[in-house]
């Protein structure tokens, strides 16, 4: 019998295929739960709430209210509407803005910091115009401006100028306001760097 040949099996090395790269993952942005810097104020809306609930509580008390007697007279006319001319056109076009501005310098800041064209008062100015409402936060706003400059008018007044002449309206009430303003933080610096009496100091002789 014929001796078996040995044969030797060749070990053939199979190239593994190259591996696939697993896809980046992709950072899904999920929605920002952080606060908004939106136009809604909500102790905004909470100060014309409460002073709608206190003209419905006396409506007829605050319908027949005046300023006293002493009260001092408007410095702008209510027929000096078309100046200047800026606050002109932007009432005209928009005045739920100027509506807003003369507020937020009433019931936030005389200085106008923090001030926003487009705020919660603003907003709701809009919304009450689109209903005839209009006439209401005006002649609330234009009850305020008496009350705090202490000038003359009345309620009935007030309704009767929202009502017929809007527009001169607030065009009046963010120039009497912004001029008033202006007087009051004169007025205190003044007598913020008014020397007191008897810190005066006489010249060495």
């Amino acid at each position: 019998m014929a001796a078996p040949f040995e044969q030797t099996q060749q070990q053939q090395q199979v190239a593994a295929p190259p591996q696939e790269k697993a896809p980046a993952a992709v950072a899904a942005s999920g929605p920002s739960n952080g606060p908004s810097n939106g136009p809604i104020d909500h102790a905004d809306i909470e100060d014309w709430k409460n002073r709608l609930n206190e003209v419905l509580a006396k409506p007829s008390e605050h319908v027949n209210s005046k300023s006293p007697a002493t009260a001092q007279s408007w410095t702008n006319s209510l027929f000096g509407c078309f100046s200047p001319i800026d606050l002109c056109c932007m009432t005209w076009c928009l005045p739920c803005v100027t509506f807003g501005k003369t507020h937020h310098r009433l019931r936030k800041n005389g200085s106008m910091e923090g001030y926003e064209p487009i705020n919660t008062t603003c907003l709701m100015f809009c919304a009450s115009s689109c209903v005839a409402l209009h006439w209401i936060p005006m002649s609330m706003q234009r009850a305020d401006i008496r009350s705090r400059y202490n000038l003359a008018g009345s309620c009935l007044v007030d309704i009767a100028t929202a009502c017929c002449c809007g527009l001169c309206d607030l065009v009046q009430a963010e120039k009497e306001s912004e001029q008033r303003e202006a007087l009051l933080r004169n007025s205190a610096g003044a007598q913020q760097y008014q020397p007191a009496e008897g810190m005066s100091y006489a010249p060495n002789a």
